[in-house]
């Protein structure tokens, strides 16, 4: 398949290496021409860890959009979720079909409305959004070239807004071990980040700025006291996804299903010891300041949104709405500026029921 991987962050650099390795046909596409200059002179990605360690080579390495797309079959966006906006009215722009498929990897929590929804602000037809509820890797770029993949999910939700089970056919072929979900809503729910990352973004703050970081976020951070709030966040997210008629597993279940929890913890009540255990995350750093991707994207476009579909179902969400406001207040910003709202996914003065007809709508 030809396929514009758009993004070269660690996750783009990962879906690089496990889709040219596949035997796809690549493209490979960053804004920043400083980011991809490294790639250029070693004439694509070095890999290393779970997909095994070589150096993928994409067809073609480039800043130019319209050069990326070109003549591709496939879309994969593997970007931060607040540049979901700004890529759906770029690709408007550059004439991507409305008859062709985008892949959200991931699409967090509404990512899938809300790039569905920015594109059709220009005038045209949205085309099939694949969703996939989180990033395939667990991954991290420690050199400029190449990307070092601790993990890789062994199941991962995925769900389409528009072109049903075609496009998530396609979506399977391009990334294996996808577990198709009734919709977006499901697949929004299922981000586990929106859980995982707020509760200690919030209460280890001040050790994130007095130590830059120098501390293990999922297993140092990962306290008795932040483990109960995070339980209780799991809760809210459970009740909010049952509204919409969804049955999801907590938050250690669907760390067991990705692979981030080992496959052999038995107490999944236990969040603090299953999180801690997993072997993919725990040499993984804390943030190394207030401006990190953990602050920047977790709430305002995991959060925000998961309070729009609470307010939307009538379900009482006390735990996010306080980790919310305190993340606000500390970083020093409104989330709502740029965030994404129910306005910002086109569910505004929607009704659950027409948010779910929305969803569902082939």
């Amino acid at each position: 398949m030809k396929v514009a991987v758009l993004g070269a962050g660690a996750g783009g650099a990962a879906s690089v290496a496990e889709l040219v390795q596949a035997g796809h046909d690549v493209h490979f596409w960053a804004r920043s021409g400083e980011t991809l200059d490294p790639h250029v002179k070693l004439g694509g990605v070095a890999y290393e860890g779970k997909l095994g360690e070589g150096v993928a080579r994409p067809a073609l390495i480039t800043t130019d959009l319209n050069a990326a797309i070109s003549g591709v079959d496939v879309v994969v966006v593997v970007l931060p979720t607040f540049s979901h906006s700004a890529i759906a009215s770029a690709l408007a722009a550059a004439g991507w079909p409305s008859s062709k498929p985008v892949v959200l990897n991931p699409g967090h929590t509404g990512g899938a409305l809300e790039f569905a929804e920015t594109f059709s602000r220009t005038g045209r037809a949205a085309p099939p959004v694949v969703e996939f509820s989180t990033l395939t890797y667990v991954a991290r770029k420690y050199r400029p070239d190449g990307v070092t993949v601790s993990g890789r999910a062994k199941q991962l939700k995925a769900a389409a807004l528009k072109g049903g089970s075609d496009v998530l056919e396609i979506a399977g072929k391009l990334y294996p071990g996808l577990t198709p979900v009734a919709d977006v809503i499901a697949s929004d729910l299922s981000n586990v980040n929106m859980v995982l990352h707020p509760p200690a973004a919030v209460l280890a703050a001040a050790w994130v700025e007095a130590t830059g970081g120098n501390f293990t976020f999922y297993v140092d951070a990962m306290t008795p006291g932040v483990a109960r709030v995070m339980k209780q966040l799991d809760d809210e997210r459970l009740a909010v996804a049952k509204a919409f008629g969804h049955d999801l597993p907590n938050l250690v279940e669907e760390m067991k299903l990705l692979g981030t929890v080992e496959a052999d913890v038995v107490d999944t009540s236990d969040f603090r010891a299953a999180i801690a255990g997993g072997e993919a995350n725990k040499r993984i750093k804390g943030p190394d300041s207030l401006e990190y991707r953990y602050y920047k994207e977790d709430f305002g476009h995991g959060l925000l949104p998961f309070l729009e579909f609470a307010k939307i179902a009538g379900v009482e969400t006390p735990v996010a709405h306080s980790l919310y406001s305190l993340a606000q207040i500390a970083v020093g910003t409104d989330y709502r500026k740029g965030g994404r709202t129910a306005e910002a996914m086109g569910i505004a003065g929607m009704s659950r029921d027409q948010v779910i007809q929305k969803v569902r709508a082939k």
